[in-house]
Formats: structure tokens, C-alpha cells, sequence
């Protein structure tokens, strides 16, 4: 058995409608988990997500967990034969028209051409599709392998349930490998791979100095000011300018990048203006391509993500504000620990103001990647062979739970074979997913199938 490029792209051609028709029933189904009232929607994607499993010759079960469920598909042949199973995730970003600069409606599938518009197309319904055609092309060609997919629904928020769940139905799950369909390239011309994943985490400061809006011609001057108190305390944490963490300790166990990964971010296609464009930045903190790799790839972060407290309505409401908070997150490089991060940060707080509160929110460990041995030269090879070019093993800037439960639970190796691009827009407005990333997915992985059984 060798797979060969014309047959699976002719296999892609003439499966395009239907993919497509899927892939529109997915993303008109808003499964937002981060809004309670969506529940229902959840529950009709894991219902529908198992359906077509079963529809196109697979077993699929609905996994329940003390969250959002599982979805566990199955297409076996041979209880003897190897088993990989391909993890994506089926919940989305919550998106709005009025809100957000969408150019159509985000939860109705939109197509232009050969690009399709909606919340989840690339992140991660598109992708999880492509994988589940290449089941179904490495199948028809008769590669003798156990293929599972397991499509995970609260991956947008942090996968609280997951890990339990995993432990829960570990030896009905149980895997050789896992390869994750979930992650970005650098660009068009480059297939790009994770070495690892950011961890992460998130934390809140709250204080509270009142009960009540106060008059500020009135109390102003004596009053504590929240807000006031808060910035100070922020801006002594990080450096806004330069992006640098002023905490003792917070950067002890970072591990710089070696100087083969450094080659590999230089090879990887990378630029600084393709940046700035993809993600509509009109400046960023340097404009030297290997800097900006470093700090989104391999350094930790420190990020301000919201300041509620006060009026913000039209003009100025001269009051002094009796709370506030302010939403942070740290992106976490391999070695470091979430808990000693936070821990750090409890300390410094504690020393400058006692009586800010910290509410601790989502931590994930940061994940490293196997780079060298068969499992990732086949995902090398499949990739160069459905896209004609080698990939480059980068590091990925975000966080996905998932992984290191997986890798913690099923005690198995996992990689990674991403389909998305930059320009498709993770999490913005007016998000995409294309053809030519969507077929070649489909080839890409038929091919890794056909390779790793082999």
C-alpha cells in the first residue's frame, strides 16, 4: 500500500460538497462554552459530532463529565492493529455582530470563493473535519490502523472537566499516540509545527475601599481611589513599555530557546510585517523579526486583559469608585509552574498592597513536544507531501489543556499536524478557513495514517 498525491486530492475533490455541507451544519451551531445559556447548543454539537460518525461508518459514544461532554468516534480494524486518535475541540469563542466588526453573521456559514466565514471554521471545526476526512481517505485505501477521534467541547475555557473525564473512560480511550489538529502556522509558505505549548496563568486583583460612588468634590483627596490604587500596583508588577516582569522570580526557571530552535524560528517564514498585518496591529513593542518570534513563542508573558470600576458611560461622572478590579494572565514557557507563579505573585501583592485580593482563575502547565524520532518524522513527511515543503518546529504561543492531561492520563506520545493560518483569525472577527488548508489536511493526514502503521 502506498498512497499517492493524485488519488487522495482527486478523494478531496469529490468529497468537497459534503464537506462543506458539514462543516456548515457545525459552525451554525453556536457552542459557545463560555456562556451559560448555551448549554443546549453544546449538547446539540455533541449529538450532531456523533451522528456523522456513525454516518460515515464509525462507533461514537457522548462521553458525560462533570462539564460539557465527550465526544469518542471510533473506525476500527483490528484490536491488534495500532491505534492513534486525533484530538480537536468543537466549542467556540463567543462572537457578536454588534459588538464586534463581523462582516457577515458569525454563526452562519459564509462562503467567498474558496473561504469560509464563521466562529469556529479554523478554531476548531474546519480543522477537526479535515482530520476526520483523512480517516475516511485512509480507510477507503485500506491502511490498517484504528483511527479514533475524540472532540473535546469546553477547550475555550480552560477544559476544566477534561482531565476527569479522561480518568474516567482511560481504558475505552486508550491510545498509542495522539495528534492534536489545533494549533497555527507561521504563514501560507511555511508548514509550521509546535515543539510546545504555552501554559498559563490567570488571576484577578480586586479592591474594595467603599460601599458606594462617592461625590469626588466631596471625599476626593482623603478617599482611597481603587482604580487609582490598582494602576500603581499593575504598572509596579510590568513594564508595559518593554513588556517585562518586575517580580522577583518570575523568570528563574525559563528556559531560553536552544540555537537549533532559534534556527528554526528563523526558517520558519516569519515576518514582522505579515505579523502586523494578519493580526491588524498598527505597532508592536520591535520590529526585529527574531525578537517578536522569542517573546510570542518562547518567552512568558504578562498580559492586562480588562479594568472594570468606575463610570465609563459618555463624559465623566465626577464620583471616587468604591471597587475595581483588573483581569491579568501570565503565558507560561516550559519549566515553569503555574502554582509558583502564582504564588510569586501573592507574595509581591501582599508586600505593596495587603488589601488587594487575588481570585485565582485558569492554570495549564506548559507542554514540550517530542521533535525527534518517528512519530514526528512522519508528521515531517506527511506534511512536505501534502503541502511541498518540510515543516519547521516552532514553539506555539497559546495554551491548550487538553494536552497535558492527555499526556499525564493516557500515558502516551502526543504531536501535533495544525491546519490553521494566521491570516485566518483565531478568535477575532470575521474568522476563516480555506480550501486549500481544508484538502490538504485531508491528504496530510491520510498520509500520516498510512505512514505511522506502516
Amino acid at each position: 500500500m502506498n498512497l499517492d498525491k493524485k488519488s487522495l486530492n482527486e478523494f478531496a475533490r469529490n468529497e468537497r460538497e459534503r464537506y462543506e455541507a458539514t462543516l456548515q451544519q457545525f459552525v451554525e451551531i453556536p457552542s459557545v462554552s463560555a456562556e451559560p445559556e448555551r448549554l443546549p447548543d453544546i449538547r446539540r454539537m455533541a449529538e450532531t459530532a456523533a451522528q456523522l460518525v456513525r454516518d460515515l461508518g464509525g462507533q461514537a459514544d457522548i462521553l458525560e463529565t462533570d462539564g460539557n461532554p465527550l465526544v469518542h468516534g471510533r473506525f476500527d480494524v483490528d484490536p491488534n492493529a495500532p491505534t492513534v486518535t486525533v484530538y480537536n475541540h468543537l466549542d467556540v469563542q463567543p462572537a457578536s455582530r454588534e459588538t464586534e466588526p463581523w462582516n457577515s453573521e458569525p454563526f452562519s456559514f459564509t462562503r467567498q470563493g474558496d473561504r469560509y466565514f464563521g466562529r469556529g471554521t479554523t478554531d476548531d471545526k474546519g480543522p477537526a473535519l479535515s482530520a476526520l476526512w483523512g480517516i475516511r481517505a485512509a480507510r477507503e485505501a485500506g491502511v490498517r490502523a484504528n483511527l479514533n477521534v475524540l472532540w473535546e467541547l469546553e477547550e475555550e475555557i480552560g477544559s476544566p472537566s477534561f482531565e476527569e473525564g479522561v480518568k474516567k473512560y482511560a481504558d475505552r480511550l486508550k491510545t498509542d499516540h495522539v495528534i492534536v489538529s489545533d494549533t497555527i502556522w507561521v504563514s501560507r509558505q511555511r508548514p509550521a509545527c509546535p515543539a510546545g505549548l504555552r501554559g498559563l496563568q490567570g488571576f484577578e486583583l480586586v479592591l474594595e475601599t467603599g460601599k458606594t460612588d462617592q461625590h469626588s468634590g466631596t471625599t476626593g483627596g482623603a478617599a482611597r481611589n481603587p482604580l487609582g490604587e490598582l494602576m500603581k500596583l499593575v504598572t509596579e508588577m510590568h513594564d508595559a513599555t518593554t513588556g517585562k516582569v518586575k517580580i522577583k522570580g518570575f523568570y528563574d526557571d525559563v528556559v531560553p530557546p536552544t540555537k537549533k530552535e532559534l534556527q528554526e524560528f528563523r526558517d520558519s517564514g516569519f515576518s514582522v510585517k505579515a505579523f502586523k498585518k494578519d493580526h491588524l496591529y498598527k505597532s508592536i513593542r520591535t520590529e526585529d523579526p527574531l525578537e517578536v518570534m522569542k517573546r510570542i513563542w518562547a518567552m512568558p508573558t504578562f498580559e492586562i486583559h480588562g479594568v472594570t470600576g468606575g463610570y465609563t458611560g459618555p463624559g465623566i461622572k465626577t464620583v471616587i469608585p468604591p471597587r475595581a478590579s483588573v483581569k491579568i494572565s501570565c503565558r507560561l514557557v516550559a519549566n515553569q509552574d503555574p502554582k509558583k507563579i502564582l504564588r510569586l505573585v501573592k507574595q509581591f501583592v501582599k508586600e505593596r498592597n495587603p488589601d488587594v485580593k487575588i481570585e485565582a482563575e485558569a492554570a495549564m502547565y506548559p507542554y514540550k513536544a517530542p521533535t525527534e524520532g518517528p512519530l514526528p518524522d512522519a508528521v515531517r513527511a506527511a506534511m512536505k507531501f501534502a503541502f511541498g515543503r518540510e515543516p519547521v518546529f516552532v514553539r506555539e504561543g497559546g495554551s491548550i489543556g487538553a494536552v497535558i492531561s492527555i499526556e499525564k492520563v493516557l500515558r502516551c506520545p502526543v504531536l501535533f499536524l495544525g491546519l490553521s493560518l494566521p491570516e485566518h483569525g483565531y478568535h477575532a472577527p470575521n474568522e476563516n478557513y480555506d480550501w486549500q488548508q481544508a484538502s490538504g489536511g485531508m491528504v496530510a493526514f491520510a498520509k500520516y495514517f498510512e505512514i505511522v502503521t506502516t
